[in-house]
């Protein structure tokens, strides 16, 4: 008997093509200006139930639980990857080495979801071709994989399909942001990815400034690097550490994620920016995710910098055991439903007062819990 699940239905809400107001007039002020005896001209094809423009529903098929995959003709496909999305196109390499400009099949994009996008840089698609460059996103694939954040509370996936996540960060200018490391190693332990730090800039500070930092994710068992692209430092072991894997290059603006990839690949030619001097932050210059291919084996995507990492689908009561020091003392706090902020009695706390866990780290923690119970509570968002 065949382990092929059996495929799902399911409504999908989609918005309608086209519709008429629903209401052109006030009929109640018409029959009182007009009177009864006039009634009858009134417009009678007009709707004054005050249906929305979402209120249009079809069932898709589905072989996924978790995504929607539609069944298609895959005889009359090819198969491919998404290099880069911006909008409703995006530009697919297939299996036979054709760079496609897709739009994606209306269903696909019409369909409620959760996520900002439809499609994704990463993804495995199927696609109708129509010509020699164009062709119609038919299908996408279950993902693996992924790194995303929250986004005005939808999740935005900013690739799919990748081994692991470099996380870029500078040791000055923009300032070094130990906060953001620890985001981003949660988002990446959420989405199936091994993290791998790189401190980039490490030119611009001498060795014991950064060795404690090093020393620190290091004990964790986190990979980390320092490299810089203006004397070469660390290119090479870089280098050795994306061949033949999938990786989404991530981090604030300004940080050098550019700038790594050119030194690792010169032919790549990717676009770079200075640092804002009264900000001390980076302007964006990568606008899109986008996967290239490398010499030495694999792929990279390359995505633009951002000022915030805001968790997706993460609550302050799941936060804890997301720090991986943590995990061995939860079970040893005194009191149920322990936050490790100000209880007495708490395992993190001693852990932190004995150096069993490091103090960046625990400040780290705490200010993420409160901008997650202040999500929760409604009375704020978290800003990162």
């Amino acid at each position: 008997m065949s382990g092929r699940k059996k495929p799902q239905k399911r409504r999908g809400e989609f918005r309608k093509n086209r519709s008429k107001d629903p209401q052109r007039l006030d009929l109640t002020r018409e029959v009182q200006r007009q009177g009864l005896d006039h009634a009858a001209d009134l417009p009678t094809d007009q709707r004054i139930s005050g249906k929305g423009s979402i209120s249009r529903f079809r069932t898709i098929i589905s072989e996924d639980d978790q995504q929607i995959v539609r069944s298609i003709n895959e005889g009359s496909c090819i198969a491919g990857r998404v290099l880069t999305s911006a909008g409703q196109t995006c530009q697919v390499r297939t299996v036979d080495d054709r760079l496609l400009e897709c739009t994606v099949r209306q269903v696909l994009r019409r369909v409620s979801r959760d996520e900002r996008t439809a499609v994704v840089a990463g993804d495995l698609v199927f696609v109708l071709p129509v010509s020699e460059t164009k062709g119609v996103i038919e299908r996408i694939e279950p993902r693996r994989g992924t790194l995303s954040r929250q986004n005005q509370r939808r999740e935005h996936i900013l690739v799919a399909n990748v081994d692991q996540a470099l996380i870029v960060v500078s040791a000055d200018d923009p300032p070094f942001k130990p906060a953001l490391i620890d985001r981003y190693l949660i988002s990446s332990s959420l989405g199936g990815l091994i993290p791998l730090i790189c401190i980039n800039k490490a030119d611009l500070v001498g060795p014991p400034t950064l060795q404690p930092w090093i020393g620190m994710y290091s004990a964790l068992g986190y990979q980390i690097l320092a490299t810089s692209t203006h004397t070469g430092y660390g290119i090479e072991n870089l280098r050795g550490k994306l061949q033949q894997k999938s990786t989404v290059v991530s981090g604030q603006s300004g940080v050098g994620k550019s700038s790594l990839l050119n030194a690792i690949q010169p032919g790549l030619e990717l676009r770079t920016g200075d640092i804002t001097k009264e900000t001390r932050k980076g302007r964006h210059t990568t606008t899109l995710a986008q996967l290239h291919e490398l010499a030495c084996g694999g792929w990279v995507v390359d995505t633009p910098g951002i000022r915030q990492m805001e968790l997706w689908q993460v609550n302050s009561r799941q936060l804890p055991g997301l720090f991986i020091e943590f995990r061995p003392l939860l079970h040893l706090c005194q009191f149920p439903g322990c936050t490790h902020s100000h209880e007495k009695g708490c395992a993190v706390k001693f852990g932190v007062a004995r150096q069993l866990i490091h103090t960046p780290r625990y400040e780290s923690y705490l200010k993420l819990l409160s901008d997650l119970q202040q999500s929760e509570s409604g009375t704020g968002y978290t800003r990162r």
